[in-house]
């Protein structure tokens, strides 16, 4: 089961964080919830660079006088336009964020009808903000303490506040730590499960959400499940035919130890150029040149490429079929019912005719040519959510739908 992708190497706290504190390791919300937005909260992200529409889209929403909070070391386009620039040294998200919690507890601006209604652990969580010291936190993150409570009271009072992060708050160690505090934000203010709200994780590339909700990582099947358990063995199995491994396989960075060490022989590379864009190109090079085969499927012969015993053609994202899952779920282009099986299609109807919406629905498949395969099978789709687990599974997701009116 050694299989990864780069979505796990860079928004893997993302997923981790979220899914302990929401259930599920995607966006809350559409990028057309920027519309109905108040006040943006932009960490460690350069959206107007990295992620331009939406960059555009909250530029757009900023110059027309919504707020702007930025959390971020760098003085990008977006912290120009803020109202609250908050120049942390780099590493102190947490430290930041923990001052945000603190002055929204001592201010008593938490929704507690929300808190009470939707959440869990909040008498443990609200001791330990309440012992923060702000003062000694502000010093480690090298901020005006002042700032950071004007723009926590803003975010707090906000009637809709929306937050964006990308890899300036995933690539650190405490990365997951940090998500679940920008988790623990929204919940205690009650922004999320509605338009304009919600944590909204950046990603890089434009299918990585697919990739990884498809199961497209050593430790995780389709639907994130753990592939140590096993029940879930047992169930994929069921559900695929064929024998689930039973146990992780190896990360991108331990399958370059293993070649080194002559543990692994092969590599399959497919669209990802390692050699140009994992840490220490060095060590990802003698890897590399350690094994005794490498095939890299490409569209052009890169660096990677170079080193491959067999290169393969691969193809574009315009010259193929299939579906793309972006950072909410949603199924993008080429995604359609018109591509699910007539069969099936009456089980899509027939969840839709329950008050199910189908793009709630679409947002868990997957389709190839005529299989009907993917998470709402893996889920237990046939069985029409009666699993108890099924149930509280597919509500938590269901947060992550927005867009509840589709053309079907």
């Amino acid at each position: 089961n050694s299989v990864d992708c780069c979505a796990r190497i860079c928004h893997s706290p993302t997923a981790w964080g979220m899914q302990q504190t929401f259930g599920m390791g995607a966006a809350t919300n559409s990028t057309d919830d920027i519309y109905h937005a108040d006040l943006f909260l932009v960490i460690g992200a350069n959206p107007t660079t990295a992620h331009p529409v939406t960059g555009a889209k909250i530029k757009q929403q900023v110059m027309k006088g919504k707020k702007l909070i930025v959390l971020d070391p760098v003085t990008t386009e977006l912290a120009n336009l803020a109202n609250y620039h908050i120049k942390l040294r780099p590493g102190t998200n947490v430290a930041v964020l923990n001052m945000m919690l603190h002055f929204i507890v001592k201010a008593k601006l938490y929704n507690a009808d929300f808190i009470r209604d939707r959440t869990e652990g909040f008498e443990k969580f609200i001791k330990e903000i309440e012992r923060q010291d702000v003062d000694q936190l502000a010093k480690v993150a090298g901020v005006d303490k002042q700032l950071v409570k004007e723009a926590a009271i803003a975010y707090a009072t906000a009637g809709n506040s929306m937050e964006f992060h990308g890899l300036g708050v995933t690539e650190h160690e405490q990365g997951s730590k940090t998500v679940m505090l920008i988790a623990d934000l929204a919940m205690i203010t009650g922004n999320i499960g509605r338009k304009g709200v919600g944590v909204n994780p950046l990603r890089g590339q434009n299918n990585v959400q697919g990739a990884a909700d498809m199961g497209c990582q050593p430790h995780q099947g389709a639907g994130y499940f753990n592939v140590a358990d096993e029940k879930v063995q047992q169930y994929y199995s069921e559900k695929y035919g064929v024998t689930h491994p039973t146990k992780p396989g190896l990360k991108i960075p331990q399958m370059f130890d293993a070649a080194i060490n002559k543990e692994l022989k092969g590599v399959w590379i497919i669209g990802e150029d390692i050699v140009q864009t994992d840490p220490n190109s060095a060590h990802v090079i003698e890897a590399m040149e350690s094994l005794e085969f490498l095939v890299v499927q490409e569209i052009f012969m890169s660096e990677t490429a170079k080193l491959a015993t067999v290169v393969l053609p691969g193809t574009t994202f315009l010259e193929k079929d299939g579906t793309f899952v972006d950072y909410t779920f949603t199924p993008m282009p080429k995604s359609d019912l018109e591509l699910v099986p007539e069969s099936s299609r009456v089980l899509v109807r027939a969840q839709i005719g329950k008050g199910v919406s189908a793009r709630k629905l679409l947002a868990f498949y997957q389709f190839k040519g005529e299989m009907f395969t993917g998470l709402y099978v893996v889920k237990g789709g046939e069985a029409g959510f009666d699993d108890a687990e099924v149930k509280r599974w597919f509500e938590a997701a269901s947060l992550m739908a927005t867009r509840l009116e589709t053309k079907y």
